[in-house]
């Protein structure tokens, strides 16, 4: 018996709709691992990527520049902030809260920068501070996006199906093969998404934004 993990791919389209693209169970990640995922999603028709928000997973970067070289790699804000809370004892967890806040709310990078001299990096939290500076080039692009969809975290839709996922997943202690696995998690994701509705509520003035960020690159996707 071998512990894996399900590696899902949730895609936002031009139009604000949300999309599962694909699922992988795989026992480790790496370079090979996501090259295989990427080219999996151009296979079945995924011809770019705008902005990839993940969780700083290992061989990723390598691997999205290879196969899709104009994409922007973003960090989840969200799970990099959970991360340097695991660094921190219970009673100093809103102190630390506190001093990360300045940073992913400052209204530019430069005001990001000097709130993270500021905070981690002032007030000796030496592994805080070396997280952040190491993904420091993957916090700082969200500042370019749309305001409404600013904060660099995943879109709310993956949190919720991560979290569905792991209820149904509890009730079964293993399965016999990862096709088994596959099914039933499929099976849960038709059921999840059947429930989604409209887009994001400020979605569209978002849409007109990323239109003039990314040009034809974005509009090519509404016609």
């Amino acid at each position: 018996m071998r512990n894996k993990a399900v590696y899902l791919a949730l895609g936002v389209l031009p139009d604000g709709s949300c999309d599962i693209l694909g699922l992988w169970i795989e026992t480790t990640e790496g370079a090979k691992f996501w090259m295989k995922v990427f080219n999996d999603l151009k296979t079945r028709g995924v011809e770019d990527i705008l902005i990839a928000v993940t969780d700083g997973l290992k061989g990723m970067p390598e691997a999205l520049e290879a196969v899709f070289p104009a994409t922007t790699l973003q960090t989840c804000i969200v799970h990099l902030i959970r991360n340097s809370l695991g660094y921190a004892g219970g009673k100093d967890r809103g102190a630390l809260a506190a001093a990360l806040r300045p940073i992913y709310t400052a209204a530019s990078a430069e005001a990001a920068l000097t709130a993270f001299e500021d905070g981690p990096r002032n007030q000796k939290l030496p592994t805080v501070a070396a997280a952040w500076h190491r993904a420091w080039e993957r916090v700082i692009p969200f500042f370019a996006f749309p305001r409404p969809c600013a904060g660099g975290s995943t879109p709310p839709a993956i949190e919720s199906v991560n979290s569905r996922l792991r209820e149904i997943l509890k009730t079964r202690s293993h399965f016999f093969s990862d096709e088994a696995a596959s099914k039933l998690i499929w099976l849960a994701l038709r059921n999840i998404t059947a429930k989604w509705g409209d887009p994001a509520r400020d979605w569209k003035e978002a849409m007109n934004q990323f239109a003039i960020l990314y040009e034809e690159r974005f509009t090519v996707g509404l016609a």
